[in-house]
């Protein structure tokens, strides 16, 4: 909603972009459920749906780019050997303790490919959280744009996708405030043009969890949609006068997309929700 609601009061495009890049997490049906989901809300995205999944070999061709720079190398390494390293632990995650960073890696072994990462400072302005800052090698480490079973990361994909669909605002959750400052350095690399940023809380549990299958949470309910477009609108902080009077999705976009303000938006990081 919030991603929506910023690309329409701003009179700009709102894309559509299902990321397909990882098959073994993938549910039968899920894109299509997505959908028609977001059609039963009222949502309309400009343009046709970027499937992640038919950009394959753009990612690779980019990757090899970076291969052929020496601004990634191959990792050898698993989750259980870098837990038995004792890595300390950045917000990310395990920070990579460097392995693989200088051996010699025999190719013809199961691999990963990691980015090279700088001890200097990255920073960004977030238009709802703030100045954020952190030191790239020393918080978050090398990290890995191709993993190990041959599929892309999040990480590559997402920022190569952001410069092919010309995206300059990204509206998202704070769970990925600190992937950003990973984004911004490859961003740098292939001399991308950076999107700006807003990061709205997420929603969490009582046991401040993400509201998501994974924690239990229920799937919306498209057969009366209104109650959780004001329900949302509402956890956004923005202005409730009139709201009473409305009766339908359309009614509520064209209400809402004139008087959205994200400087009302509360500027934490996490939201309770209970039903």
């Amino acid at each position: 909603m919030a991603s929506y609601l910023d690309a329409r009061k701003n009179r700009g495009l709102w894309l559509l972009r299902i990321e397909d890049i990882d098959p073994p997490r993938e549910v039968s049906g899920a894109s299509e459920s997505i959908l028609h989901c977001l059609e039963s809300f009222g949502f309309e995205w400009d343009g046709e749906v970027l499937y992640q999944s038919t950009r394959l070999a753009i990612y690779q061709d980019i990757l090899d780019q970076l291969i052929k720079a020496d601004l990634v190398y191959p990792c050898v390494c698993s989750r259980k050997n870098i837990s038995q390293s004792l890595p300390r632990t950045g917000p990310l995650g395990p920070i990579y303790p460097n392995t693989c960073k200088d051996k010699v890696i025999d190719l013809s072994m199961q691999h990963a490919f990691r980015l090279r990462t700088e001890a200097k400072t990255v920073s960004y302005e977030d238009k709802l959280q703030g100045r954020q800052t952190t030191n790239l090698a020393n918080e978050i480490g090398d990290f890995v744009i191709k993993r190990a079973d041959g599929l892309f990361s999040y990480q590559l994909a997402v920022v190569i996708d952001d410069e092919f669909q010309g995206v300059n605002n990204v509206v998202r959750g704070c769970d990925l405030l600190e992937n950003t400052f990973a984004q911004l350095y490859l961003q740098k690399l292939l001399a991308y043009q950076p999107p700006n940023y807003l990061h709205i809380p997420i929603l969490v549990n009582q046991n401040q969890e993400k509201l998501s299958k994974q924690t239990g949470a229920h799937a919306l309910p498209t057969d009366h949609p209104l109650p959780q477009l004001v329900s949302a609108w509402k956890l956004l902080g923005q202005s409730t006068d009139s709201i009473n009077k409305l009766t339908t999705p359309s009614e509520f976009w064209e209400w809402a997309i004139p008087i959205w303000e994200p400087k009302s938006i509360p500027a934490q990081r996490a939201i309770r929700f209970s039903d």
